[in-house]
């Protein structure tokens, strides 16, 4: 049975924990480690089988498991996944948008080949990403509409310069336009879907984001158009937020744990 260490013990990752807890992925949490003490203990108090609560975040991929699922941000990725690898250790990252930073990605892949580990990243709120993969050599042009509710958007860092107001947004308005890479810049916390389908496509500066705040909906909506040589691909994805963390669609989490469970599990795998 696989052994895994849980990186950021917010409302992902207890997400994550009840899933392994429950027997739903059949591994065993053994290690634990969030910036919060507090939210340790907090998830740890939640489960049957109790894992260890380990001082600092490096010492995870240190202890005797087989691969680190992060749960925490992208700054925990940069500081956290090259150590991982090094000690030849799997790691699954919730926080993809780390990962359009050329310099970190082009790192992080050497180091999956220098080590001969995988880093696993879920599909997260959106569907396609198969078919995405599929005809990226075929690709000319691909975007993504994000809408969402003004509070799923508070505390991005786009409004640190923003004039925008997002209490007194009354109806549906465009709060931002340009690349995926300017889009996680400046929302990381809520937009990993831009990042996703920018990797399994044609990159960061070729795949347009545009980012819609609706007082009016209760869903999470992406609007993705891909088209090229191969044809034309149109996905629309309607999640609900999870209610723990209104920045996060239920999908996401779903979503995380069945690559989790794929990963310990032997059994026929289904798409690409």
């Amino acid at each position: 049975m696989k052994r895994i260490g849980l990186l950021g013990c917010g409302a992902i990752g207890t997400q994550i924990a009840l899933a392994i807890d429950s027997g739903k992925v059949p591994a065993t949490l053994t290690h634990v480690y969030d910036g919060s003490k507090e939210a340790s203990a907090s998830l740890v108090e939640k489960l049957k089988n109790k894992p260890t609560i380990v001082e600092n975040s490096h010492l995870l991929s240190s202890n005797p498991i087989d691969i680190v699922v992060e749960a925490a941000s992208q700054d925990a990725v940069k500081d956290v996944a090259l150590s991982v690898l090094q000690n030849k250790k799997d790691l699954m990252i919730m926080s993809v948008g780390a990962l359009l930073d050329e310099s970190i990605y082009d790192i992080l892949s050497d180091a999956c080949k220098d080590f001969k580990k995988t880093i696993y990243l879920p599909s997260g709120a959106i569907s396609g990403l198969d078919g995405i993969k599929s005809v990226k050599d075929e690709l000319e042009s691909i975007t993504i509409t994000t809408t969402k509710h003004p509070r799923s958007l508070k505390g991005a860092k786009f409004f640190e310069s923003s004039e925008i107001d997002l209490d007194k947004i009354e109806s549906s308005t465009i709060i931002f336009e340009g690349t995926a890479k300017e889009a996680v810049t400046l929302f990381p916390a809520n937009i990993n879907v831009a990042a996703l389908l920018s990797l399994s496509g044609i990159g960061s500066e070729n795949t347009s984001v545009k980012i819609v705040a609706d007082p009016n909906t209760d869903k999470n909506t992406h609007h993705i158009e891909a088209s090229g040589k191969f044809g034309k691909m149109t996905f629309i994805i309607e999640n609900f937020p999870d209610p723990n963390n209104p920045k996060t669609s239920r999908l996401a989490i779903l979503s995380g744990i069945e690559t989790l469970r794929k990963y310990c599990s032997d059994e026929i795998q289904i798409g690409t």
